[in-house]
């Protein structure tokens, strides 16, 4: 029996794991060497694929892969870059499949948000009209949170862990110092949309006064007035206040705080950083000296301080879209399924790529604290678990040992080339 190649492929924004699901797929498979003759890489995300930009993971050591575990970022390089529909996009998808066949690749991993998974869903429908029929599995990835159908996306424990001993690290620094220095501060964290990674930093708190004392959340519209009176109770009861808020939150009018006028390549509204407004707003109206700072990229790539409950899960959802393809599976998305009962448990099952594609999961209202500023008990329930264990990369030099791969290409086999818009 022919044995087939298989290509995976990630993109969107990178984690502290999502080079785990990528080890976990390439282990799998060549465990599975007898039905998968390859894995190969799009080198940068679905651009890679679309400009047969190709690299030969054969060439890495066992490892070598296995290294990838504990290494952030992607190691294979990602992009933000989105088909759209079939209509007005047709041309990408038939170069898709025309770069599958000519490098006999049947399998398609591709690891990433909705936009990802609308991606593969789109290559195993026209594969199949075109004649060269594509297994496509996605693998959910987005340090958000906001996938359907998945209990949580990997990528969240781990940034939501680095939020939560961030600012309450920041809180504690600050309140040693709120007698003569900086009364408040400021911790900007990731999330358009849905609040989960603002909400994560609500686990710090555990007891009365603890830091933080205020969060703001993008599903909660920006009350000026109610802010202010929450910062300047909190000051006068513990000295000092902190906050933590989420880049997408907005006015009332529905409008981004932190509009900067620009889009990103997915066509989003460019956030320019929400921390400076709200310090102002505090500094105008309450006179308090304040801190501010972005966690940026630096909550995402945090691999040193990862979920461990996170890298185990991304690892297994990478072995499992191998099995899912194998047991002639497609166009569908292994996910986190939480059990019952009293201790956190979870397992492997499986979504539609068909519904979970372009779906966005906010917080729900019985999550946040009737006031707006916190979470309730129920959310810290759900966001507990994906936060716990450490998973330490091994150090040399006082540093982190981190994998970086050879990433030899692949010889391109096709005469066209490929202009990526």
């Amino acid at each position: 029996m022919e044995k087939y190649n298989a290509l995976y492929a990630q993109s969107g924004g990178v984690t502290a794991v999502i080079n785990a699901s990528a080890c976990g797929v390439i282990q799998a498979a060549r465990e599975h060497g007898d039905k998968i003759n390859k894995v190969l890489a799009a080198r940068n995300g679905i651009v890679g694929a679309l400009t047969e930009d190709l690299i030969d993971t054969s060439f890495e050591s066992n490892a070598d892969i296995a290294g990838l575990r504990y290494t952030p970022a992607g190691a294979f390089g990602s992009c933000r870059h989105k088909l759209g529909s079939l209509e007005k996009h047709r041309k990408q998808y038939e170069r898709l499949v025309e770069v599958f066949e000519a490098h006999h690749i049947r399998y398609f991993f591709y690891n990433g948000g909705g936009d990802s998974q609308d991606t593969a869903y789109k290559v195993s429908q026209i594969s199949k009209e075109l004649g060269y029929p594509i297994t496509c599995i996605g693998i959910p990835k987005t340090v958000d949170n906001d996938l359907p159908f998945t209990d949580n996306s990997p990528g969240f424990g781990s940034v939501a862990k680095y939020v939560a001993v961030s600012i309450r690290e920041a809180g504690m620094d600050v309140a040693s110092m709120a007698l003569t220095s900086t009364k408040v501060f400021i911790l900007e964290v990731m999330g358009r949309h849905a609040g989960w990674i603002a909400a994560a930093g609500g686990l710090a708190a555990e007891q009365e006064g603890d830091s933080p004392h205020v969060i703001l959340f993008p599903e909660i519209p920006l009350n000026t007035q109610a802010f202010l009176q929450r910062v300047q109770a909190c000051v006068k009861k513990y000295d000092y206040c902190s906050i933590v808020v989420s880049e997408g939150i907005k006015n009332p009018d529905g409008t981004f705080i932190s509009e900067s006028g620009l889009v990103d390549a997915f066509g989003h509204k460019q956030l320019g950083g929400v921390a400076p407004v709200i310090a102002k707003l505090v500094k105008e109206n309450l006179g308090y000296k304040y801190h501010w700072a972005l966690a940026d990229y630096l909550q995402r790539a945090a691999r040193h301080i990862a979920s461990k409950t996170d890298v185990d899960q991304a690892y297994a959802l990478g072995r499992a879209a191998v099995e899912m393809a194998l047991a002639g599976k497609n166009a569908v998305m292994p996910i986190i399924v939480r059990e019952q009962g009293a201790t956190y448990q979870w397992s492997i099952g499986e979504a539609p790529l068909e519904k979970v594609a372009n779906v966005e999961v906010k917080m729900p209202r019985e999550y946040i604290t009737e006031d707006g500023f916190g979470i309730t008990e129920a959310c810290r329930r759900y966001l507990s678990p994906l936060i716990q264990g450490e998973d330490y990369p091994p150090y040399r030099n006082g540093l982190p040992a981190y994998v970086k791969l050879k990433n030899l290409p692949v010889e391109k086999k096709l005469s066209t080339t490929f202009e990526v818009a």
